[in-house]
Protein backbone atom coordinates (compact mmCIF):
# COMPACT_ATOMS: atom_id res chain seq x y z
CA UNK A 1 0.00 0.00 0.00
CA UNK A 2 1.15 3.06 -0.54
CA UNK A 3 1.57 5.88 1.72
CA UNK A 4 -1.49 8.61 2.02
CA UNK A 5 -3.69 6.74 -0.37
CA UNK A 6 -6.59 5.29 1.18
CA UNK A 7 -9.47 3.43 -0.31
CA UNK A 8 -13.01 3.99 1.29
CA UNK A 9 -15.39 1.11 0.50
CA UNK A 10 -18.83 2.61 -0.14
CA UNK A 11 -21.98 1.75 0.22
CA UNK A 12 -25.11 1.20 -2.09
CA UNK A 13 -28.52 1.91 -0.74
CA UNK A 14 -31.06 0.09 -3.13
CA UNK A 15 -34.51 0.28 -3.58
CA UNK A 16 -37.47 0.13 -5.59
CA UNK A 17 -36.63 3.70 -7.63
CA UNK A 18 -32.95 2.77 -7.82
CA UNK A 19 -29.91 3.52 -5.66
CA UNK A 20 -28.49 6.26 -3.84
CA UNK A 21 -24.18 5.75 -3.27
CA UNK A 22 -22.57 8.40 -1.02
CA UNK A 23 -18.86 9.33 -2.00
CA UNK A 24 -17.65 11.83 -0.35
CA UNK A 25 -18.44 13.41 3.37
CA UNK A 26 -16.76 16.52 4.80
CA UNK A 27 -17.00 14.71 7.72
CA UNK A 28 -14.24 11.59 6.24
CA UNK A 29 -11.08 11.36 8.01
CA UNK A 30 -9.54 11.80 4.26
CA UNK A 31 -11.59 15.11 3.93
CA UNK A 32 -9.05 18.26 3.52
CA UNK A 33 -11.02 20.79 1.69
CA UNK A 34 -12.96 21.18 -1.35
CA UNK A 35 -11.52 22.49 -4.43
CA UNK A 36 -13.83 21.27 -7.07
CA UNK A 37 -15.77 17.86 -9.06
CA UNK A 38 -15.97 16.78 -12.32
CA UNK A 39 -16.93 13.87 -14.04
CA UNK A 40 -14.58 12.45 -16.89
CA UNK A 41 -15.27 8.98 -19.46
CA UNK A 42 -12.85 6.86 -20.68
CA UNK A 43 -13.39 4.57 -23.49
CA UNK A 44 -12.95 0.69 -23.55
CA UNK A 45 -9.64 -0.01 -23.70
CA UNK A 46 -7.94 3.48 -23.19
CA UNK A 47 -5.49 4.21 -20.79
CA UNK A 48 -5.13 7.84 -19.23
CA UNK A 49 -1.93 8.05 -17.56
CA UNK A 50 0.77 8.75 -16.08
CA UNK A 51 0.08 12.29 -14.33
CA UNK A 52 0.69 13.62 -10.43
CA UNK A 53 -0.35 16.73 -9.00
CA UNK A 54 2.43 19.11 -6.71
CA UNK A 55 -0.26 20.11 -4.64
CA UNK A 56 -3.60 18.76 -5.37
CA UNK A 57 -5.12 15.45 -3.92
CA UNK A 58 -7.67 13.78 -5.65
CA UNK A 59 -10.33 11.69 -4.62
CA UNK A 60 -12.01 9.33 -7.23
CA UNK A 61 -14.56 7.17 -7.57
CA UNK A 62 -15.82 5.21 -10.47
CA UNK A 63 -19.41 5.16 -11.30
CA UNK A 64 -20.12 3.55 -13.94
CA UNK A 65 -17.92 0.60 -15.80
CA UNK A 66 -15.05 -0.29 -14.03
CA UNK A 67 -11.52 0.66 -14.40
CA UNK A 68 -8.24 -0.39 -13.52
CA UNK A 69 -6.07 2.43 -11.34
CA UNK A 70 -2.54 2.55 -11.00
CA UNK A 71 -0.43 4.14 -8.95
CA UNK A 72 3.29 4.77 -8.33
CA UNK A 73 5.07 6.34 -5.95
CA UNK A 74 7.53 8.59 -6.98
CA UNK A 75 8.10 11.21 -3.77
CA UNK A 76 11.44 11.05 -2.74
CA UNK A 77 12.14 10.68 1.08
CA UNK A 78 8.70 8.67 1.36
CA UNK A 79 8.69 5.11 3.06
CA UNK A 80 6.70 3.92 -0.06
CA UNK A 81 9.14 5.42 -2.87
CA UNK A 82 9.01 3.19 -5.72
CA UNK A 83 5.91 1.12 -5.03
CA UNK A 84 2.89 0.25 -7.48
CA UNK A 85 -0.36 0.04 -6.67
CA UNK A 86 -3.43 -1.80 -8.87
CA UNK A 87 -6.92 -1.37 -8.35
CA UNK A 88 -9.93 -2.36 -9.74
CA UNK A 89 -12.78 0.20 -8.76
CA UNK A 90 -16.49 0.34 -10.33
CA UNK A 91 -19.82 -1.10 -10.70
CA UNK A 92 -18.46 -4.10 -9.56
CA UNK A 93 -16.11 -2.88 -6.58
CA UNK A 94 -17.48 0.57 -5.50
CA UNK A 95 -14.93 2.36 -3.58
CA UNK A 96 -13.36 5.97 -3.28
CA UNK A 97 -9.78 6.47 -3.53
CA UNK A 98 -7.63 9.49 -2.16
CA UNK A 99 -4.39 9.92 -4.04
CA UNK A 100 -2.69 12.56 -2.29
CA UNK A 101 -0.17 15.06 -4.22
CA UNK A 102 3.11 13.81 -6.02
CA UNK A 103 1.79 10.34 -6.17
CA UNK A 104 1.18 9.38 -9.91
CA UNK A 105 -1.70 7.77 -11.35
CA UNK A 106 -3.32 6.99 -14.18
CA UNK A 107 -6.38 4.47 -15.28
CA UNK A 108 -7.54 1.78 -18.20
CA UNK A 109 -10.80 1.54 -18.84
CA UNK A 110 -11.52 -2.48 -18.62
CA UNK A 111 -15.06 -2.84 -19.10
CA UNK A 112 -16.93 -3.60 -22.06
CA UNK A 113 -18.62 -0.26 -22.06
CA UNK A 114 -17.34 3.08 -21.28
CA UNK A 115 -16.51 4.21 -17.86
CA UNK A 116 -17.35 7.47 -15.83
CA UNK A 117 -15.11 8.65 -13.36
CA UNK A 118 -15.61 11.34 -10.80
CA UNK A 119 -13.26 13.46 -8.62
CA UNK A 120 -13.58 15.22 -6.11
CA UNK A 121 -9.98 17.20 -5.43
CA UNK A 122 -8.69 19.55 -2.79
CA UNK A 123 -7.70 22.92 -5.49
CA UNK A 124 -9.73 24.07 -7.83
CA UNK A 125 -8.09 23.99 -11.92
CA UNK A 126 -5.94 26.99 -12.21
CA UNK A 127 -6.02 26.82 -16.55
CA UNK A 128 -3.47 29.57 -16.60
CA UNK A 129 -0.84 27.74 -14.41
CA UNK A 130 -2.21 23.64 -14.18
CA UNK A 131 -0.67 21.52 -11.30
CA UNK A 132 -0.46 18.31 -14.13
CA UNK A 133 2.67 16.90 -14.09
CA UNK A 134 2.31 13.81 -17.06
CA UNK A 135 4.40 11.00 -18.13
CA UNK A 136 3.71 8.77 -21.10
CA UNK A 137 1.35 5.48 -20.19
CA UNK A 138 4.05 3.85 -21.46
CA UNK A 139 6.84 5.51 -19.68
CA UNK A 140 10.47 3.07 -18.13
CA UNK A 141 10.31 5.58 -15.23
CA UNK A 142 7.46 3.33 -13.65
CA UNK A 143 7.76 0.09 -13.58
CA UNK A 144 3.79 -0.71 -14.60
CA UNK A 145 2.39 -2.57 -17.59
CA UNK A 146 -1.16 -1.51 -18.82
CA UNK A 147 -1.86 -5.20 -20.53
CA UNK A 148 -4.73 -7.47 -18.87
CA UNK A 149 -3.30 -10.45 -17.12
CA UNK A 150 -4.06 -13.67 -18.16
CA UNK A 151 -4.36 -16.85 -16.39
Amino acid sequence: MIEGVVIKQLTVIPDERGHLMEMFRSDDDIFEKFGQSYMTTTYPGVVKAWHMHKKQDDNVACVKGMIKLGLYDGREGSGTHGEVMEIFMGEHRPVLVHIPHEVYHGWKCVSEEESYVVNVPTELYDYDDPDEHRLPFDTEEIPYDWDIKMG
